[in-house]
């Protein structure tokens, strides 16, 4: 525990979004709203799969999984961010080498859950006589725990280069959370190494995973244009069509934020970014799923009737 010696500096304050009281005051409703829809919904699609037995495939397994990222990334920013809007927002040298632990630990696993979810579907419509032979249940579980493998191991390298560096004086961390690039930057030591590291660890695992997820899309893609009914090709899309849309969401932002250097015009751009995906995307994958997803919709209709008819019968 030398490192924690060394420190100098033993809080850091979040700078947070803005300084403008009027701005604040909306994001802090703002944000609130959305943190709540996004924590409400992806709870019930967790909750809807292990209770509906229509949802006990593959696809909604790695749903729930999914949603269950989406919370605990959610959580470890967000909070943060609502108190920041409040009050100066401190946080231990400590604390916030573990937020960004976990941030990264959640946001890789994320990124290789969509991939997986990617290979699913290519597996439902190239093959999907073959489908429940390759999905299975021990299938699933692997590539569910190999997410949160890489996830473990590639974060915990941010986490342990960045508790080495010294911080003397500035303590203003310019984001609203504890990030790599942000934290590094004030540094009282050359930081060439971790941000070359930050390059090459998380832009060739959001690089591979999108090129992973965007191969499976070709196969699909080649095979739907095979097919000669339109119908069928509509419909074999429209299961693809909102992890497509969550896949471009993600990735995105986590591409302009992570590939380059940390400079100061980027972490300006990087806050916006961030709030994207800590934000806007965990509050939209339920959304997206729930409204294009028709055995979902009908999952979630049936829990609302149970669910009023409890209270019925209560009153």
């Amino acid at each position: 525990m030398d490192v924690w010696n060394r420190t100098t500096v033993s809080e850091f304050i979040l700078m947070g979004i803005t300084d403008l009281p009027w701005l604040r005051k909306f994001l802090l409703f703002l944000v609130s709203f959305f943190y709540l829809v996004d924590i409400m919904g992806n709870l019930s699609i967790v909750v809807l799969v292990i209770r509906d037995h229509t949802l006990h495939s593959p696809m909604y397994f790695l749903l729930a999984n999914l949603s269950f990222v989406d919370i605990l990334f959610s959580m470890v920013t967000v909070p943060k961010m609502i108190a920041g809007f409040l009050v100066e927002n401190t946080i231990s040298v400590k604390g916030c080498i573990a937020q960004m632990y976990f941030f990264h630990f959640l946001g890789c696993a994320e990124g290789v859950l969509l991939a997986a979810m990617g290979y699913d579907r290519y597996v439902a419509i190239c093959h999907p006589l073959r489908y429940i032979a390759i999905m299975k249940k021990s299938t699933c579980i692997q590539l569910v725990l190999i997410s949160w493998l890489i996830g473990l191991t590639t974060s915990l390298v941010h986490a342990v280069m960045t508790s080495q560096l010294p911080f003397c004086n500035i303590k203003r961390v310019k984001h609203f959370f504890c990030d790599v690039k942000p934290v590094i930057k004030l540094a009282c030591k050359d930081i060439h190494v971790n941000e070359l590291t930050l390059t090459i660890v998380t832009g060739f695992l959001s690089t591979s995973t999108f090129f992973l997820t965007t191969l499976s899309y070709v196969y699909i893609i080649t095979h739907l244009l095979k097919i000669r009914s339109s119908k069928g090709r509509s419909k074999a899309f429209s299961t693809c069509s909102s992890h497509l849309t969550i896949v471009i969401l993600f990735y995105g932002t986590a591409m302009c934020t992570y590939l380059g250097p940390a400079s100061e015009n980027s972490i300006e751009k990087d806050r916006v970014a961030a709030i994207l995906f800590t934000v806007i995307t965990p509050t939209l994958n339920p959304l997206i799923y729930t409204l294009r997803n028709k055995e979902v919709r009908k999952s979630l209709i049936k829990l609302m009737n149970k669910c009023i008819i409890w209270r019925l019968c209560q009153q």
